[in-house]
């Protein structure tokens, strides 16, 4: 497994080990252990299955009191995975990174606690995978607009399709400190 580091501390690429052979291929998408090793000291609670149609764009999410890291990939498919960095006090607070997962290059991207996390799918279907650090708490679901100018995600649609909570989110200078995720 090889780990690389991002422009934005504690955000990080993982490229797991992968073993093709002519029935196709084995790889872990997660070992405790391993990913301790790697610096990812979380206990993940949850596992989510996210099935989406070319266009769509999910994000950004996060929660506010019961702040998640996420460990993302694909399963198939292709997608534009982006975190936004919410953390206050932080060097990079405002920032986005953004990566293509692909079911071909098998890449994960870790997110820590306090980003804002969203996708779009390029393919024509994708099935997207997710681990999380805490419970979904619906009561505690926050969000910034995907579209926020001060955040400029050149994101892979031209016309993409979001859902009417998406499209009502906050652009990130209407964020209150209260409405921001806690770590």
């Amino acid at each position: 497994m090889k780990t690389v580091a991002t422009d934005i501390e504690g955000l990080l690429v993982i490229e797991p080990d992968v073993y093709p052979d002519e029935r196709g291929f084995f790889t872990e998408t997660y070992q405790a252990r391993r990913y301790a090793e790697a610096g990812i000291h979380c206990e993940f609670v949850q596992d989510n299955l996210s099935f989406s149609t070319r266009g769509t764009l999910r994000g950004l999410h996060f929660q506010i009191n019961r702040a998640q890291a996420k460990l993302v990939y694909v399963i198939t498919g292709e997608i534009f995975d982006v975190a936004v960095d919410l953390r206050p006090g932080s060097p990079t607070y405002g920032k986005w990174a953004g990566i293509t997962l692909t079911q071909e290059n098998r890449r994960q991207l870790f997110i820590p606690e306090g980003f804002a996390h969203g996708f779009c799918v390029e393919s024509e279907t994708a099935y997207f995978a997710y681990k999380c650090s805490d419970f979904y708490t619906p009561e505690d679901e926050g969000g910034v607009l995907w579209s926020d100018p001060e955040i400029d995600i050149p994101w892979p649609a031209d016309d993409p399709i979001i859902s009417p909570q998406d499209l009502g989110l906050p652009t990130l200078a209407a964020l209150t400190p209260d409405k921001l995720p806690s770590r």
